[in-house]
């Protein structure tokens, strides 16, 4: 049996972060705790906000994010939260800060700690209520702002994908004007996220046909634009596209994600290197694809309709190509990652969440050849 579902409510166009200030009123949230992290203070983005929600009870700033968010960072912005009398979070960036709202937002109404809510580990069910949340994405990427998910890397170093419909904010508000000269190199490694997000998402064997549809949709408006958004960062048609491929390779992986994911997430979890997610994602992207392929003709034939290849591209290659021509590094080995790395990471990725929903089970030596693939 299938569970389609779709909850959220979403302002997409230019200019629709006037809507934060009614979005706010009609969920009672008068005094916000904003997470978000420097670099979005710094580019102005934070201060945009403020003018949009204009008057309230008051604000309490949480900027201190970490690029990959720890549990030790989500209870130092939950403290902050509670000694503030705050009653909603209002998360702004990347998928970093949306990840650590999404904490605090559950932790706010149900406690602590934070690793009894790992669905792996039977806390599925023990969610029962998160504080009003509202989204404002500001690269185009992880769609968290419209997805059931978040990820935290545990005080003991695990990177825990913690996944439930109550996560889903109660609003997004998807402003491309807030992308607008995002950096080169965040452009590309986020658009691959969301690229990889569609890719993988429709890929998993789990029934979905609408999910499926939008998966494909994103991925063609994705594929289609990335580079013109890489190479222009005041391409207005661009990043309006890239923006809507984040949102739908979101709304898509209600389905569940795979070896890429799984991979990303136990190489993220390697606290000296702070590697970026979508930088991963589209390095591992190629491996995977590969490795799934024999049992994903059919599938592999939509997808190369949809990127526009020809009916015998290899998708593979193709991924790898677009890597480069838009400057994702080289491989694992330029970012940092080593031999002595690739033990945990094939630790890791085989007990990550998003390695189930694969559509190949893979196991120990599997990993290895991809993580030894992607070097």
């Amino acid at each position: 049996m299938a569970l389609l579902t779709y909850l959220t409510t979403n302002h997409f166009d230019f200019g629709a972060i006037a809507k934060l200030a009614p979005e706010a009123a009609r969920f009672g949230i008068t005094r916000p705790l904003i997470a978000t992290d420097a670099g979005v203070r710094a580019a102005g983005l934070l201060d945009k906000v403020l003018e949009a929600l204009g008057p309230v009870e008051a604000v309490t700033v949480y900027d201190q994010t970490p690029g990959n968010p720890t549990e030790r960072a989500v209870l130092e912005a939950l403290a902050l939260y509670e000694s503030e009398g705050c009653n909603g979070v209002i998360c702004l960036g990347g998928g970093s800060p949306m990840d650590l709202g999404k904490a605090v937002a559950l932790l706010a109404r149900c406690g602590g700690p934070l690793a009894q809510y790992d669905p792996l580990a039977g806390g599925r069910g023990k969610a029962t209520d998160i504080a009003p949340l509202i989204a404002i994405p500001t690269t185009s990427g992880t769609g968290s702002e419209v997805s059931l998910g978040f990820v935290i890397i545990m005080e003991d170093g695990r990177k825990l994908t913690f996944a439930s419909p109550l996560f889903i904010p109660k609003v997004a508000i998807c402003d491309p004007d807030l992308t607008l000269g995002l950096p080169a190199m965040l452009t590309a490694a986020t658009g691959m996220d969301a690229i990889t997000h569609c890719i993988e998402a429709f890929l998993t064997p789990t029934v979905n046909p609408p999910a499926e549809g939008v998966a494909l949709d994103g991925l063609r408006r994705g594929w289609r634009h990335i580079e013109r958004a890489v190479a222009d960062g005041a391409d207005r048609e661009a990043r309006w596209e890239m923006m809507m491929a984040s949102t739908e390779g979101a709304y898509a992986f209600v389905k569940g994600l795979g070896a890429v994911h799984a991979m990303s997430h136990a190489a993220g979890r390697i606290e000296a290197l702070r590697l970026h997610h979508g930088t991963l994602n589209a390095l591992f992207l190629p491996a995977v694809l590969r490795f799934n392929a024999a049992a994903c003709g059919e599938k592999y034939a939509r997808l190369r309709e949809a990127m526009g290849l020809g009916a015998g591209a290899d998708l593979a290659d193709a991924v790898a190509t677009m890597n480069q021509r838009i400057g994702i590094p080289s491989g694992l080995a330029a970012m940092g990652v080593t031999d002595d790395h690739m033990p945990g990471i094939v630790e890791y990725a085989q007990k990550d969440l998003a390695a189930l929903s694969n559509p190949v089970r893979a196991g120990a030596d599997d990993y290895a050849a991809m993580v030894a693939a992607t070097m």
